[in-house]
């Protein structure tokens, strides 16, 4: 996968800087680069790092855009703003899929603008498409670190979509472990005498549709079946009791 680079331009307020680079560490992206921010160095964008302040260290300082994708073969800006022209507009998952999926081994970059007006129509001139996040309408203002922290974690998933998933404890029930617990539980729920008569035609269609949806795995069979078991057999003494 080519490098990505996140890319402020004219930021304004150097904590968003430090949770910038803590969004990007998170996610697992390492290149910052900063196009003529306002107050860096800064004692509170180390703070709001929050241990990463090692990106913070290794971040380019530029004076100009080109500066700062120079090498890139694909560059798109974040923009909350209708733009009059004809952009090509992805969302972050679209965007990230594409800046992941590239066959090229150039870096690539994103954009984002001033805190209070975004990237300006010159800077967008650079890109090749523009980034929009989905927010709801009456309130579609992000903060800047929020609009890194979702870019960052699309394209983490874009890259690592089965990251962090657990290995099973047990492999998956199969088909016949399934109708075995289906036709178990039918006979006792029947038994305790639950959907009688009028609606025991539906009973084992719906509990079918139910353990479809569980798919178990092939402990919890043996839990559910152990479960039944129990409740057989204490019906059996009650009846003997008798």
């Amino acid at each position: 996968m080519p490098a990505i680079r996140i890319v402020l331009v004219d930021t304004s307020h150097p904590g968003n800087i430090g949770a910038v680079a803590r969004a990007m560490k998170n996610m697992g992206l390492s290149e910052l680069v900063l196009v003529r921010p306002q107050q860096y160095p800064s004692a509170e964008a180390t703070v709001r790092a929050s241990g990463a302040d090692d990106l913070l260290v290794r971040a380019r300082v530029v004076d100009t855009i080109n500066e700062a994708i120079a090498g890139c073969g694909r560059v798109f800006g974040a923009s909350a703003r209708p733009r009059s022209a004809n952009w090509r507009v992805l969302d972050p998952r679209a965007a990230a899929a594409e800046l992941v999926g590239a066959q090229d081994d150039r870096a690539a970059a994103v954009l984002f603008g001033n805190e209070r007006n975004g990237l300006s129509n010159e800077d967008l001139a650079v890109c090749h498409a523009l980034l929009s996040i989905p927010a709801h309408p009456d309130y579609e203002s992000l903060n800047l670190a929020q609009a890194v922290q979702v870019v960052c974690y699309e394209i983490r998933m874009a890259t690592a979509p089965t990251l962090r998933r657990l290995a099973p404890e047990a492999p998956a029930a199969t088909a016949e472990d399934v109708a075995q617990l289906r036709a178990h539980l039918g006979r006792v729920l029947l038994r305790l005498g639950f959907d009688q008569a009028r609606n025991a035609a539906n009973l084992e269609t719906r509990l079918m549709r139910l353990l479809a949806r569980a798919v178990p795995d092939e402990k919890e069979v043996q839990i559910l079946r152990g479960i039944l078991t129990a409740v057989e057999q204490s019906m059996a003494g009650e009846d003997r009791g008798r």
